[in-house]
């Protein structure tokens, strides 16, 4: 059998196709303690260092990215992707290089696909390391090409959903305990293969791990998840769509409380399926979750510090008075 070398695995960049059968029970929502009050709202018009335009592909998030000085080009930021990847399309119009093939695993399984080399990447803060990157069809990913976290380790993202704004900078490294801001959460996070992953998390008040995924627009769970909520019997379907262009047909259904540190998001609704990632992370038989803009954007403000291995959720107005 023929190996491939550097094996990449790629994380939950999904689209997803309408359900076939509507959700029931009322759109999601966060609620906390009240402790501190709700913060200032930020100003839609404040200058912001690195700021970049904001844009929703399946409720995922679009930044102009610079390829050997050229472009600017659209790309996704997916916190769920351990590398970067670029369409056939922009690759064959810049004229990069063939790379070596790679087998990546994606959401529907594993297949070996080419990369090319990118001589130069940049956006923000970010930039100008060569990066050898797979290439695939642009209608699979849903825009030119995705950041993953091979360009965001050591960095801060920041997606303002009140601003509409989304921002990257160079994180420094903290030697006490954060404080938050007032309406903030923050929460502490471990990495697993570059990813952050919350430990602390509790679904209806049992324990489930929860990675953190701006690349997917559907919350995913594995069947050990399914299972632990006792979910079974015929409930409604999603058609999710990976990055190689392959289905998976997974459950639909609304969860009754996701908590995240003192913040509680009531009606998720989340997909379960068995998907290749989690295998991949050994998160196969155990509860875990890959929480994806469906949640994330029901705060005001989420910032994912990757050199501190920290989440901060800042809640929405009226939530801490609850």
């Amino acid at each position: 059998m023929e190996r491939y070398p550097a094996a990449l695995l790629l994380g939950a960049i999904t689209c997803a196709a309408p359900a076939q059968v509507p959700v029931p029970g009322p759109p999601a929502a966060v609620s906390a303690p009240s402790t501190t009050g709700p913060g200032p709202a930020p100003a839609a018009n404040a200058p912001a260092p690195d700021d970049l335009s904001f844009a929703e592909v399946d409720r995922r998030m679009t930044v102009p990215v610079q390829i050997a000085g050229a472009g600017p080009y659209r790309f996704i930021i997916d916190t769920g992707a351990q590398r970067s990847v670029i369409s056939r399309q922009l690759a064959r119009r810049l004229n990069l290089p063939a790379g070596r093939r790679v087998r990546l695993t994606a959401m529907t399984g594993s297949s070996v696909v080419d990369t090319v080399i990118i001589p130069s990447l940049s956006v923000s803060t970010i930039g100008g390391e060569r990066i050898e990157a797979p290439a695939l069809e642009g209608s699979d990913l849903g825009a030119l090409g995705l950041l993953g976290i091979d360009t965001l380790q050591g960095h801060r993202l920041v997606i303002d959903f009140d601003a509409g704004r989304m921002s990257v900078a160079p994180s420094t490294r903290q030697d006490r305990a954060p404080r938050a801001a007032p309406g903030e959460i923050v929460i502490q996070a471990r990495s697993l293969f570059g990813q952050l992953v919350v430990t602390s998390a509790t679904l209806n008040g049992r324990r489930v791990r929860v990675v953190l995924d701006t690349g997917t627009s559907i919350s995913l769970g594995n069947r050990a998840l399914q299972r632990m909520l006792a979910r079974g019997g015929k409930q409604a379907q999603a058609e999710m769509v990976s990055v190689l262009g392959d289905t998976l047909v997974a459950d639909y259904a609304a969860v009754r409380e996701l908590k995240l540190g003192t913040a509680s998001i009531s009606g998720l609704p989340i997909a379960f399926a068995d998907a290749a990632p989690f295998r991949a992370f050994a998160l196969d038989d155990k509860p875990a979750l890959f929480l994806g803009m469906d949640a994330l954007k029901l705060f005001r403000r989420v910032e994912v510090d990757f050199a501190n291995r920290e989440l901060r959720l800042l809640l929405p107005r009226g939530a801490a008075a609850r």
